[in-house]
């Protein structure tokens, strides 16, 4: 029986389903997959149509506070925030679970787009029986929402975009190449509005290089570790985040505080995503290895050489092999993570004829300075895909969806046009 609730004028109800781990042995093993349908509660008793939300990530599990863009669809849908396989409520893929697998590699092939996007069409014939849904895709959930419309087009009435038009056909390599300087771009912006805080990073990591500092979650913060920072650059007030972070980092001359070894901690650590970390270049991969790609191009990059001397540049949206190696969360799947790394066999997550055919509306946003995804490559997917209108900004950051409802009101009405 279905778990029902109510909180500020939302309905919630709770749902698990059970879907194959791999969609082509639909007699093998099996896992749980959950979603939080919300309706306005002066709208419960209609026959709504149902929006299904798909989160960034990978490895990120749905919003569990009901944010402006939430509210604005209640208006027109029955809302359903999926935590995709391996998150949140749905069976746990982490480094416990992982580890009472024989092969746990193996066991994450089945967590890509497209095993997401077949456990969704489960839940829409659990929930809406044979007719098609909206699906909104914020970052990561974009790519899903590609994915979805080259494997069960059927499936969908409209799709909407926020922030996530990946490439179609480029590898791993191609997209950290073409990210490094976006994360350049916003470190450039970040030290131009705060540049007092560039002497604070190059002490700190002149700090961490002679000084061994332990954070609260385990594990050394080291330079690189603390360059990771940069993950947090492409959201709307993430340089007020940091900069409020560094100008609290040292205790004493010689000691850095506790406030920042916590605060770091908590945006370091992949205790709570590590699907993210292991399955982030995989998200990039059709019939190849992503082979470290993030790692591989950086040496093109000496700017963020912290060794140096120079300036400090922070990282962004990558992950390298020692993250398996500094990170307690994610030591024990390091031998999981090379195998993933030299994974050869990923199949197609999108059909170029079938998107050229595409007769479902799509209406995306692009944001122009992304940090996460780049422009070009949405730009060029975007004349990809029949019927996709889109429009490009730089109003807002990656996160602009959250940041105000007018995103979520005009990627509605572009579907509608």
């Amino acid at each position: 029986m279905p778990v029902t609730y109510h909180r500020s004028g939302l309905v919630f109800t709770e749902h698990t389903i059970t879907v194959p781990l791999d969609h082509a042995r639909p007699d093998g093993p099996v896992i749980e997959v959950f979603g939080r349908e919300v309706v306005a509660a002066d709208r419960g008793g209609r026959d709504l149509p149902w929006l299904l939300y798909l989160q960034g990530g990978p490895g990120h599990s749905a919003p569990r506070s009901p944010a402006a863009w939430l509210r604005r669809a209640t208006r027109d849908y029955r809302v359903l925030l999926l935590d995709q396989r391996g998150t949140g409520r749905s069976t746990p893929a982490n480094r416990r679970s992982l580890a009472r697998l024989d092969d746990p590699a193996a066991h994450l092939r089945h967590f890509r787009a497209d095993s997401i996007v077949r456990d969704a069409e489960l839940f829409r014939a659990h929930l809406a029986g044979d007719r098609p849904w909206s699906v909104l895709g914020q970052s990561f959930g974009g790519f899903c929402a590609l994915t979805y419309l080259s494997l069960a087009p059927e499936g969908l009435r409209e799709v909407l975009i926020a922030g996530g038009l990946p490439s179609l056909t480029a590898g791993p390599e191609e997209v950290y190449r073409a990210a490094y300087p976006r994360v350049l771009a916003h470190n450039d912006r970040f030290f131009a509005r705060y540049p007092q805080d560039q002497a604070i990073a190059r002490r700190v990591a002149d700090h961490l290089a002679r000084c061994e500092e332990l954070l609260p979650g385990g594990g050394r913060l080291t330079p690189r570790r603390f360059q990771s920072l940069g993950i947090t650059f492409g959201g709307e007030s993430s340089f007020d985040t940091l900069h409020h972070l560094l100008e609290e980092a040292f205790a004493d001359e010689k000691t850095l505080s506790d406030v920042f070894l916590r605060r770091v901690d908590a945006l370091v650590s992949y205790t709570e995503y590590p699907l993210y970390a292991l399955l982030h270049e995989a998200a990039y991969c059709q019939g190849a290895a992503s082979g470290w790609a993030a790692h591989r191009v950086l040496g093109e990059f000496p700017e963020f050489d912290v060794e140096l001397g120079g300036q400090v540049r922070l990282f962004g949206e990558m992950i390298f092999p020692w993250h398996f190696e500094e990170d307690p969360a994610l030591v024990p799947l390091r031998a999981c993570a090379e195998e993933l790394a030299a994974c050869r066999s990923w199949p197609p997550l999108y059909d170029l004829e079938r998107l050229a055919r595409n007769e479902v509306p799509v209406s995306a946003v692009i944001y122009y300075d992304d940090m996460y995804v780049d422009r070009d490559h949405s730009l060029r997917t975007a004349g990809m895909v029949r019927d996709l209108s889109w429009w490009i900004t730089n109003e807002y950051a990656h996160d602009g969806l959250k940041a105000d409802v007018a995103v979520l009101d005009r990627l509605i009405a572009m579907a509608r046009r």
